[in-house]
């Protein structure tokens, strides 16, 4: 593999003597994702492979180009898993081509955020190459690793604008003994307060979905704990496999609700407010996710779309918007920076690629 980063560097080098941009990219499964592509595409899928995975640590290192589904595949004959579900977004009718980098790099998160916490939460150490050639190692394999400024976590989400994501440690965690999903009817504003409430007992909630009407909530835990909470909540227990699948869809955006956005081409808005917001004026679908957290909304059409409106609501409501798929891109995917914050992204960017060769402006115009 010392070939193949050795290759990885001199591409880096060229690129930073020559001013030509690359685009960092593994299987390609999230380049809808983020500002438009440009420069000459690095391919990260030669340097692949686990490098170290200890059951009893709860924690796999592997390389940027592993397939995902090779480390899922391998934490389940463990009965262990990537907790925070990081979604594949594998084309119909074709295997995945996501990579463990390119699923850092996104840092996206599936259903179980709402009960794990996020990519970022798993990631305990990390190995870079800098616009430099060179390679930096931050953090470690121990939760306990967490002198000075956490870099490793800061890649996450990052695009692929800091520099070449080459390895990373994450931690795992066992897969649930038991698992169950009930299914409500209910409008959106009761699912909303029916959450937040049981939001605050000791209830075994993994993930919830609100959408046309049905809440559907997600049980995981000990078997006793699983039980008692279906007593509990009431509702309608779904088939284990039909539960499975939609869960499985809600990850991959194959749902029934995404399909505009995927096959048509309508904007697809992510919209992070506090729980306990109630439903937004936006026109229409929604779906509800996270426990109230995470709000999906389709536009109907390109005038409801306004990128101004729909952030200007989700401000008022304390959260911001992101242009998750297809839309104009010109008015930025994520909101806006305040110009402290700003600043600080163009120091660190600076910091780690004085060229800025690397996947120019994928995350904001201008960096």
């Amino acid at each position: 593999m010392q070939a193949t980063l050795d290759a990885f560097r001199d591409a880096i080098r060229q690129a930073r003597d020559s001013h030509t941009p690359l685009r960092l990219r593994g299987g390609g499964s999230k380049d809808f994702y983020g500002q438009a592509l440009s420069g000459t595409v690095l391919d990260t899928r030669a340097y692949r492979g686990i490098v170290d995975y200890d059951p009893a640590e709860l924690v796999i290192t592997a390389r940027c180009g592993t397939p995902l589904a090779e480390i899922e595949d391998t934490l389940a004959g463990h009965r262990q898993m990537l907790a925070f579900e990081p979604p594949h977004f594998a084309a119909p009718g074709q295997g995945s081509s996501a990579t463990l980098g390119g699923a850092v790099a996104a840092g996206l998160s599936g259903p179980r955020r709402q009960a794990v916490g996020a990519l970022r939460d798993f990631v305990l150490g990390a190995q870079l190459m800098d616009g430099q050639g060179e390679i930096l190692n931050f953090g470690g394999q121990v939760m306990k690793n967490v002198a000075g400024y956490d870099v490793s976590r800061l890649l996450a989400g990052s695009l692929g604008t800091l520099g070449l994501i080459t390895e990373v440690s994450l931690k795992v965690l066992p897969v649930p003994f038991d698992d169950a999903t009930l299914r409500f009817g209910m409008a959106q504003a009761e699912a909303i307060d029916q959450l937040n409430k049981w939001g605050g007992k000791p209830l075994p909630i993994a993930a919830s979905a609100w959408h046309d009407g049905v809440l559907h909530v997600r049980l995981s835990g000990a078997t006793a704990a699983v039980r008692a909470a279906r007593e509990s909540l009431g509702g309608e227990t779904v088939d284990a496999s039909h539960g499975a699948q939609l869960w499985a869809a809600l990850r991959e955006q194959t749902h029934p609700f995404f399909t505009p956005a995927r096959e048509a081409g309508h904007a697809l808005w992510r919209i992070a407010v506090p729980t306990v917001t109630p439903p937004l004026d936006l026109p229409g679908s929604t779906l509800v996710e996270w426990g109230g957290g995470q709000r999906w909304w389709l536009a109907p059409d390109a005038s409801a779309a306004s990128a101004d409106h729909v952030r200007a609501i989700a401000q008022a409501a304390g959260g911001h918007a992101t242009l998750f798929r297809n839309g104009d891109k010109a008015v930025g995917v994520f909101t806006p920076l305040a110009a402290p914050l700003a600043a600080i992204h163009k120091r660190l960017k600076a910091s780690f690629d004085p060229a800025g060769i690397f996947n120019p402006q994928r995350l904001y115009p201008g960096l």
